[in-house]
């Protein structure tokens, strides 16, 4: 396979792997429905971004290795915590940057994991073409879901009634689901 065919296979692979990717969607719009500015906005889509791309990385590289059976239950405790953290705090949180950090570490994993299955550096083939086309292409992902997804929250929230009563309901089903997930995920793992 030539770079441009392996740019272009893991570009569309980690694009698909976002938009197909449900648990990092329902964590990105849990993040979001409680973002009000371009400022935060920015803030937190910057650090998600460079957190999971740090140990999407740092795993590629087998500097450090999360098993999927480990990662995939943290990432839906990822999704629970923050929709009860948006129901708790009632508005922005204050330290959003830093739970966005911390679980975009662990969402890295997950996505290494994916890499990983696809033999990402076995039998001598590179690995920094690939990791840097797949990453972007979860970028890609993430940013077109931003897209259209903060616009309509931004407009939901225009109205009277969003912090009372739309950013609970909406913040406790990301919670539930994510409970789920974490609960399915246990099972599944064997730790139940």
């Amino acid at each position: 396979m030539s770079s441009g065919e392996t740019f272009t296979a893991f570009l569309r692979l980690g694009i698909e792997h976002i938009l197909l990717g449900f648990d990092h969607l329902l964590f990105l719009a849990g993040l979001l429905l409680v973002v009000r500015g371009w400022r935060q906005l920015v803030i937190v889509i910057t650090t998600f971004t460079v957190a999971h791309s740090l140990t999407l990385g740092l795993a590629a590289f087998n500097i450090i290795s999360v098993p999927g059976r480990v990662a995939e239950p943290l990432i839906a405790a990822s999704i629970l915590f923050v929709g009860i953290e948006n129901i708790v705090q009632r508005g922005e949180p204050r330290a959003r940057w830093a739970v966005t950090l911390f679980f975009g570490l662990i969402h890295g994993f997950g996505f290494a994991s994916v890499l990983r299955g696809l033999g990402l550096g076995t039998n001598g083939r590179g690995i920094a073409l690939p990791l840097f086309s797949f990453n972007l292409g979860v970028e890609i992902g993430q940013l077109a879901v931003a897209a259209v997804l903060v616009p309509l929250l931004w407009r939901l929230a225009e109205s009277p009634n969003y912090r009372g009563r739309w950013q609970p309901m909406l913040s406790g089903v990301v919670a539930v689901v994510g409970g789920y997930w974490l609960v399915q995920r246990l099972v599944q793992s064997g730790v139940f």
